[in-house]
């Protein structure tokens, strides 16, 4: 036991000093909790024994915990593996942290190390889809281009007749010069849109049998991946490798896990599944298409089961399925069933493999394997929910969903404590590390979430390094107390307070919105009222918003949960941080509404222990994103007055950084126009 403490401390303290020489070549200065936390990271992964490290922000966490596991990595030629919440976040290690530490410690490790970086599937270009081999590629390409045919010759080209058209034009000439085909690596950024037409899915990724698979940048990134001693990646990665067994990730010694006050969230969404009718008569039509197999059975199936959930009400299904939704869930699921096993017999008579086929088998596989889930086992508890998504509509906004519309089924666990516990921390050294890893200056909220807690659960360590931040005097807390609560209509009245707000600093402002709807309407109404560039999430890529935002500081961005945590902008390109309301979760969010009753059952109070705890986290990170820098100086406005007046709004407020408190906007408006002019 001795010699395994001194090792560990002597792994610790090499950390600490690798740390220092990274600190001094950067020409910046040494952090006491910059340097607990290396040396806590080095011993962790020394032992073997599991930490969680609350670093506040300007810690510097992301070196505390990349030198020591560098160093490690090389040195046994074990690999780490280092997980994030955004790909902002991964973006910013990938392209900045790692490079430049990489440049001060090579001279001091005893090989150069190896770095790679793997996501999913659709952050690739795909090249069977560019060489126009994918089945069904998407009908938008009659609208994207016109033909137009050449004076000699007769030879028919094809002009972009849209701003996507073009967009798309632009992908299709980088995929010709790209060696990594990483969206984020697009010196300009793109639309959703147009990204899916150059990508696929998981799903519907024909894998090795792609005639392509050899020169797959998504293949050839995993491949990078197995020679590499350092892997970055994302949480959701992290879950479908550590619970669907697919490998999706290289074998590796230990993970550190960066933003891991998301990873249960991030691992729930990941293990959450859907299935429609409509997704169901799609796959029917793929493998009618590709296989020529009789699917009036899975047909009949999809209309049962549209007309067996036709009368449910959006939410969750607290009483399980009635007898009638059990019968038509139970015939998707054998009628799946039955077409897989058909169709299988078929594609051993073939001598080449049929990318149709594959496509189509796959899609019929994720509705069976849906459609079991939502039958339930006593050994992985879900719970169901019916939601029928509202639709986006120009210059109306965001509109509720039509109860006539066809449902859409959801299936997800209540908790992965137990799975986070059997596949995660059984198999590995996991070191978690976030600015917010305590409530009420407590890691078990936390550690309970993750599988720490209760009978059986492996031993782990935790430490809280502080920050060097002098938050009171470098920042303002602005509650905007007068404005009425958050709804619809009071919409008007927070746009014109942060107009004003805006106004007063000159742009420099990361707005905060806690849904796509509200960001969207912010930046289309402000844009008419402001002459500031107001960037919005979804014009482009997160790294390449964020990129422009950082470089004028007359830019303002305005985004959702992506922009909350993750994102670093230090400086004055973002003198202002808005929060449009706490962001707590949907009142008629299934999943949490699951989670408070059974909490309550358990005599708990379900809205502090979920929706309250919920928002406190967020509120922190978003809070995060002002000071980022010891020079640092700006203001924090909550547009949401119940910050100020409701019984909750303090136990919010004790979550954030302590920064100036005021409910005085004029006092807060001078300041703002204090910091532009300065």
């Amino acid at each position: 036991m001795r010699r395994m403490s001194e090792t560990a401390a002597f792994a610790g303290k090499l950390a600490e000093r690798l740390l220092d020489t990274a600190v001094d070549s950067f020409g910046g200065t040494r952090r006491p909790g910059q340097e607990e936390m290396a040396r806590r990271v080095g011993d962790a992964l020394s032992t073997g024994k599991h930490l969680l490290a609350q670093a506040g922000t300007g810690t510097g966490k992301s070196l505390a915990y990349l030198v020591p596991a560098v160093h490690h990595a090389v040195t046994t030629g074990r690999p780490v593996l280092v997980s994030t919440a955004t790909l902002a976040l991964q973006a910013q290690i990938m392209g900045r942290d790692l490079p430049r530490l990489l440049d001060s410690i090579e001279q001091q490790l005893p090989r150069k190390a190896k770095i790679a970086l793997v996501k999913g599937r659709s952050n690739y270009l795909c090249k069977q889809k560019l060489a126009g081999g994918f089945p069904e590629e998407d009908h938008d390409q009659e609208v994207l281009f016109a033909a137009a045919v050449e004076p000699t010759g007769g030879v028919t080209t094809y002009e972009p007749t849209s701003k996507l058209g073009k967009e798309v034009i632009m992908l299709r000439e980088w995929a010709e010069e790209t060696d990594t085909g990483d969206r984020d690596d697009l010196t300009t950024g793109v639309t959703d849109k147009a990204w899916r037409q150059v990508s696929v899915n998981a799903v519907d990724c024909l894998g090795r049998r792609c005639s392509m698979f050899e020169e797959c940048f998504s293949e050839l990134a995993r491949q990078e991946a197995k020679e590499a001693d350092l892997v970055i990646t994302n949480h959701a990665m992290l879950a479908i490798d550590a619970f669907e067994g697919l490998e999706v990730l290289p074998e590796h010694d230990a993970v550190i896990i960066d933003e891991a006050h998301e990873l249960a969230d991030r691992v729930t969404s990941a293990v959450t599944a859907q299935l429609s009718a409509q997704m169901i008569l799609a796959a029917a039509s793929s493998m009618r298409k590709y296989t020529a197999l009789e699917v009036q059975g899975i047909q009949n199936a999809a209309k049962a089961l549209e007309a067996a959930f036709s009368g449910a009400e959006d939410g969750l299904l607290a009483r399980g399925l009635n007898p009638q939704q059990t019968n038509a869930v139970e015939s998707v699921r054998n009628a799946a069933r039955t077409l897989l096993s058909d169709s299988e017999q078929g594609r051993k008579d073939e001598s080449e493999a049929d990318a149709g086929r594959t496509t189509a088998r796959a899609r019929l596989q994720a509705v069976y394997d849906v459609a079991e889930r939502i039958l339930g086992s006593p050994q992985t508890p879900d719970v169901v929910w019916v939601d029928r998504p509202g639709s986006f509509v120009p210059g109306k906004g965001y509109q509720q969903a039509d109860p006539s519309e066809p449902p859409m089924l959801y299936v997800a666990p209540t908790t992965v404590a137990g799975r986070l516990r059997d596949g995660l921390f059984g198999s590995r050294t996991v070191v978690l590390t976030s600015a917010t890893l305590t409530i009420g200056d407590s890691f078990d909220p936390v550690a309970g979430s993750l599988g720490l807690l209760g009978e059986e659960a492996p031993e782990y360590d935790a430490i809280d390094v502080g920050t060097p931040f002098n938050y009171r005097s470098q920042g303002i807390l602005y509650a905007a107390s007068h404005l009425p609560a958050p709804s619809l209509k009071t919409k008007e009245a927070q746009h014109t307070e942060l107009a004003q707000l805006i106004e007063a600093s000159g742009g420099a402002t990361l707005g905060l919105f806690s849904s796509r709807r509200a960001a969207e309407d912010a930046a289309e109404e402000l844009r008419e009222r402001l002459d500031v560039p107001i960037l919005c999430q979804g014009d482009a890529t997160m790294s390449a918003l964020v990129r422009e935002f950082s470089e004028d500081e007359a830019t303002c961005l305005f985004g959702t949960m992506s922009l909350w945590q993750g994102v670093d902008v230090p400086g004055r390109a973002c003198r202002m941080v808005t929060i449009d309301r706490i962001p707590f979760p949907r009142p008629d969010d299934p999943l949490n509404n699951a989670r408070s009753q059974e909490i309550a059952k358990a005599g708990g109070n379900g809205f502090m222990q979920v929706a309250a705890t919920h928002a406190a986290v967020r509120l922190s990170q978003g809070a995060g994103r002002l000071i980022r820098s010891t020079q640092d100086k700006g203001v924090l406005a909550i547009l949401d007055s119940r910050i100020a007046t409701a019984r909750y709004g303090s136990f919010l407020r004790r979550s954030m950084p302590d920064l100036w408190p005021t409910t005085d906007g004029e006092f807060v408006k001078q300041a703002l126009t204090r910091l532009r002019n300065a």
